[in-house]
């Protein structure tokens, strides 16, 4: 995709792009913490909790990376577009885009249906 957005563009972009980060981080913490929860029930014994979060913390790490360390403004659209398919982000939250950044978004999502 080669789609340069504008600088205002831009600025909703990034404010999209954070509130997402925020749930990614919150989706990571809520695994831990049901890893946690199995732990505190005594579901799961103290070195297989231990390494459950190590793993889920280091999966969602790597997700998080894979997703936001190359965030610059040519990769804006690419990071909303997953976020999306993730679900952590809603069309609603989009709305602020104007009506041809928003088409270009609805293509994209009409595509991976």
């Amino acid at each position: 995709m080669n789609y340069q957005l504008s600088k205002a563009q831009k600025k909703i972009a990034r404010q999209i792009i954070e509130l997402g980060l925020q749930r990614d981080y919150e989706n990571g913490i809520s695994k831990i913490d049901n890893v946690i929860q199995k732990w505190k029930s005594g579901k799961l014994d103290n070195q297989k909790a231990y390494f459950e979060i190590y793993s889920k913390l280091k999966n969602h790490d790597k997700h998080i990376g894979q997703r936001y360390d190359r965030m610059t403004g040519s990769n804006y659209l690419l990071i909303i577009m997953g976020q999306l398919a993730d679900e952590v982000i809603t069309l609603d939250e989009i709305s602020e885009f104007n009506d041809e950044v928003k088409e270009i978004i609805n293509k994209w999502l009409d595509l991976t249906k």
